[in-house]
């Protein structure tokens, strides 16, 4: 699905790039030579199998992992070169909504979704509860909701909290963190349909990480395919698909093809000889 109206003029600068990006943790590298351009406005899903380092993307882009080699700009800053209050004011620009909502189970709803608030802002008592209670409404959840406590709440609500809280600060940019994992398909569909009303009401970029290619042809206008490092070739391009949703069918490489159609495949077999297991 592809959505015209979001798509911004080729001529201007990209709001996120990353430069020969390389990631790796104790000599294991999760992310290399990734080159990749996000425009403001667009909605960019990355996919790909567990463990390939679509997560630690998400937090290189916002500056909570700094990149073994390689450069991440925004707006053309380089964040690297900023100093750490520097970077706390480019992040507070993100919403960053994590795979299992990361709510703070101590605190209420409403103390959840003010926290960005009061951490960052000059907002007065009666200005945080008109917000808690706006972004609570704009994720479909009642002002009732803002005294339970998130061991209350069902994983459908508790994901609803969580975007509500990354939207509380007005962010230019969302990052979702496998925003349906975990969640039954009704329940998937609103927070797709939220990702969706969330890009139209707040004109904002988005990058959503999912292994659901429900969402990814629902909310995005393009997608971009990172495969494991351990199963490809020396030199080899880790992005092995970066386009819209209606291509992915037609792709000719059988990698896209079988995580696209959710096939073992050939995966499974490469699976039986890595453990010495007889092949039937």
């Amino acid at each position: 699905m592809t959505h015209p109206a979001s798509q911004p003029a080729r001529s201007a600068p990209p709001l996120v790039a990353l430069r020969d990006l390389h990631v790796e943790f104790q000599h294991h590298q999760v992310l290399r030579n990734i080159h990749l351009d996000i425009p403001r406005g667009q909605t960019v899903a990355v996919i790909g199998e567990s463990g390939c380092g679509k997560t630690v993307l998400l937090k290189v882009m916002i500056g909570l992992i700094r990149p073994t080699r390689g450069t991440v700009l925004l707006d053309g800053r380089n964040l690297a070169r900023l100093g750490e209050w520097e970077l706390q004011q480019e992040r507070i620009r993100f919403g960053f909504l994590f795979q299992q909502a990361a709510l703070f189970d101590s605190l209420t709803v409403g103390q959840n979704v003010a926290f960005p608030l009061r951490q960052h802002g000059q907002y007065s008592h009666e200005e945080v509860r008109d917000i808690v209670r706006t972004r609570l409404s704009d994720v479909g959840l009642p002002d009732s909701i803002v005294v339970k406590k998130p061991a209350e709440l069902s994983g459908g609500m508790r994901k609803r909290v969580g975007l509500a809280r990354a939207l509380a600060m007005n962010p230019e940019i969302m990052l979702y963190d496998e925003p349906t994992t975990g969640l039954d398909p009704i329940m998937s569909d609103v927070i797709n349909e939220l990702i969706l009303r969330t890009r139209s009401r707040e004109h904002v970029t988005s990058v959503v990480v999912t292994h659901d290619m429900r969402t990814a042809q629902k909310v995005a206008d393009r997608v971009v395919m990172v495969y494991p490092l351990s199963r490809l070739e020396p030199g080899e391009p880790q992005v092995i698909f970066d386009g819209p949703p209606s291509q992915l069918e037609q792709v000719h490489d059988p990698r896209v093809r079988q995580f696209v159609r959710g096939e073992a495949g050939e995966r499974l077999m490469e699976m039986r000889e890595s453990v010495g297991a007889p092949a039937r």
